[in-house]
């Protein structure tokens, strides 16, 4: 897989904004990615220096329309954090 394969969105939530501070940040990524694949895929894209992954695999929610019962997609999110002396990661534009 290429890097822009195993990086598919970063998550912007309340949480994952307030420790953006700490340099750590927050992607769903391909469900086949491993924590090399993901390390290898930030430092590519973003040109940073990484110091630690940790993957977590969500399941889907189970949702109902009426009658019909189904689960919504399965997730996989890495939560990457950044060493001292690498720059930060632009997630939102300066305009």
């Amino acid at each position: 897989m290429e890097s822009r394969d195993i990086i598919l969105r970063p998550v912007i939530t309340e949480a994952s904004t307030s420790v953006m501070d700490d340099k750590r940040y927050t992607f769903d990524v391909d469900l086949r990615a491993t924590k090399t694949q993901v390390k290898k895929a930030i430092e590519d894209i973003f040109d940073v220096k990484v110091v630690k992954v940790n993957i977590m695999n969500l399941k889907g929610k189970l949702k109902r329309q009426g009658r019909y019962v189904g689960y919504t997609k399965k997730r996989r999110k890495a939560i990457v954090t950044l060493s001292d002396d690498s720059k930060e990661i632009k997630l939102f534009s300066d305009k």
